[in-house]
C-alpha cells in the first residue's frame, strides 16, 4: 500500500510535467495541469502527515515529527487506562458475562461427540500435560507435592471431621455393616489363634487341674463361650454387647468433636504420622506410580474419552446443556470469578501492558503500529492525492467560469 501511494504520486507529478510540457497545445491541457498540481499538493500533505505519527519526515528534526516514538510512555499509560476503564472493570466484565452462556456453550463442546473422537484443543493439551510431567524432575515434583499435601494435613484438625463423619454413619445406621464384620473377623481370629488361648489358660491353670486335665476342659468351655457370644451378637441385632458397642462409639464420636483432650491425642497421631518417613516412602511411590498413569493417559487421550472418563465427561456436557439449574450455577461461578479476577488483579494487567509498551524501544513501538493500521494510512495518502486533485480541478473552473 505505501508503495502503491507513493507511485501514484509520481504519476501525478509525472502528468503535471507532461501538462505543463503541452499546456499551449490544447485547452484540456490546463485543467489536467491544475488537476495533477492539486493532487501533489494533497498527497505531499498527507504523506508528511502519516510520515510525522511514526518519524522524522526526511529524516529531519522538524517540531511536532515522530509523534509515537516521542510519547511513548504516555501512549503506554493511555492504553492502559483505557483497557482498565472500559474492559475490567468489575461491571463491564458482569455486564458482559450476564449476556453470555458459558456453561451451555461449554456443555456443547464437551458432549460433541467430535471433541471425543478428535480435538485439537485436547490433543494439544494433552500433548503439553505430558511433556510438562516428562520434563519435571519426578522427586523434586514429588517432594513438593508431599510437603503441599502434608502442610495441608496439618492445617485440617482431624478429630472433628472424623467425629462428624462417625455420628453421620451412626445416624445413617451404616456403621452396622462396619461392626457385623469386625465381629466375624473376631471369630476368624479366634479361630486361627486357638492353640494361644488353649496355651495361655494352661499356664493359668494350677498343677491340679493341669494333673487331672481340667484344664484342656477350661479351656474349650472359654472358647466356646467366646463363640457363643460372638455368635449371639451378629445374630441379634437387639443384643445388649451391641447397644454397648454403640454406645462407646457415640462416645468417641462425641468425644472427637468435643473433648479437647481427645482432640490433641488425635492431632499428635496424625503428627507422628506425618513425620514418619515411611509415609514419605510410601507417598513417593504412589505420586511416582500416579504421574506414570497421567502420562499414559495423556498420550493416548483417545483411549480415555472412549473409557467410563469420556462417558462422564460427555454426560456433564449433557447436563450442562439441559439443566437451565446447573447452567444458572455454573455461569454465577464463572461470572463471580471473572469480576473478582477483574477487581483484584485488573489494575497489575493493565500495568503489565504499559510496562511491556514502555520496555519496547521506539523504533518497535512505530513498526507495530503502522503494521496494524498501515493499509488505512496509506489510503489516507492515496484519498489524499485524489481529493487534493479534485479540489484543484473544481477551483480551476470556478476560475474560469467566475
Amino acid at each position: 500500500m505505501r508503495v502503491l501511494a507513493t507511485g501514484l504520486l509520481v504519476v501525478m507529478g509525472a502528468l503535471f510535467l507532461l501538462a505543463r510540457h503541452y499546456e499551449g497545445a490544447h485547452p484540456a491541457w490546463p485543467y489536467v495541469m491544475a488537476f495533477a498540481e492539486a493532487a501533489m499538493v494533497g498527497g505531499l500533505a498527507d504523506w508528511f502527515a502519516v510520515t510525522a505519527l511514526f518519524r522524522h519526515p526526511l529524516g529531519l528534526p522538524i517540531p511536532h515529527t515522530a509523534i509515537i516514538p516521542s510519547n511513548k510512555n504516555r501512549i503506554a499509560d493511555s492504553m492502559a487506562a483505557f483497557l482498565q476503564a472500559n474492559f475490567l472493570t468489575p461491571a463491564v466484565v458482569a455486564r458482559r458475562l450476564r449476556d453470555m452462556n458459558l456453561a451451555r456453550s461449554m456443555g456443547a463442546f464437551l458432549a460433541d461427540p467430535e471433541f471425543a473422537r478428535s480435538s485439537r484443543i485436547r490433543g494439544g493439551a494433552s500433548e503439553l500435560f505430558a511433556q510438562v510431567l516428562e520434563t519435571l524432575d519426578p522427586d523434586r515434583l514429588g517432594a513438593q507435592v508431599k510437603s503441599g499435601l502434608a502442610l495441608q494435613l496439618e492445617r485440617v484438625r482431624v478429630a472433628p471431621l472424623l467425629g462428624q463423619m462417625l455420628s453421620a454413619a451412626i445416624a445413617d445406621k451404616r456403621h452396622i455393616p462396619v461392626m457385623e464384620s469386625l465381629i466375624r473377623w473376631a471369630g476368624l481370629t479366634l479361630e486361627d489363634n486357638e492353640d494361644l488361648v488353649r496355651a495361655m489358660v494352661a499356664q493359668r491353670a494350677n498343677a491340679l487341674l493341669r494333673w487331672t486335665g481340667l484344664d484342656d476342659r477350661l479351656a474349650n468351655s472359654v472358647l466356646d463361650g467366646l463363640y457363643k457370644l460372638l455368635a449371639e451378637v451378629l445374630i441379634n441385632p437387639d443384643h445388649p454387647m451391641r447397644a454397648k458397642l454403640e454406645e462407646g462409639l457415640e462416645s468417641l464420636a462425641h468425644d472427637l468433636q468435643y473433648d479437647p483432650k481427645m482432640q490433641a491425642r488425635v492431632e499428635g497421631m496424625k503428627a507422628e504420622l506425618l513425620a514418619n518417613p515411611a509415609l514419605g516412602d510410601w507417598w513417593q511411590g504412589v505420586w511416582e506410580r500416579l504421574r506414570h498413569r497421567m502420562i499414559d493417559m495423556a498420550r493416548n487421550p483417545g483411549d480415555v474419552m472412549s473409557g467410563q472418563l469420556g462417558d462422564s465427561i460427555r454426560e456433564l456436557g449433557q447436563s450442562l446443556q439441559d439443566n437451565p439449574a446447573l447452567q444458572l450455577q455454573v455461569n454465577r461461578f464463572a461470572r463471580r470469578t471473572a469480576v473478582g479476577i477483574a477487581s483484584r488483579y485488573g489494575g497489575q494487567i493493565v500495568r503489565l501492558v504499559s510496562e511491556t509498551v514502555k520496555r519496547w524501544d521506539a523504533k518497535t513501538v512505530s513498526a507495530r503500529i503502522e503494521g496494524a493500521v498501515g493499509r488505512d494510512l496509506q489510503f489516507i495518502r492515496i484519498n489524499g492525492t485524489l481529493v487534493g486533485g479534485l479540489v484543484g480541478l473544481t477551483l480551476h473552473i470556478l476560475g474560469h467560469v467566475l
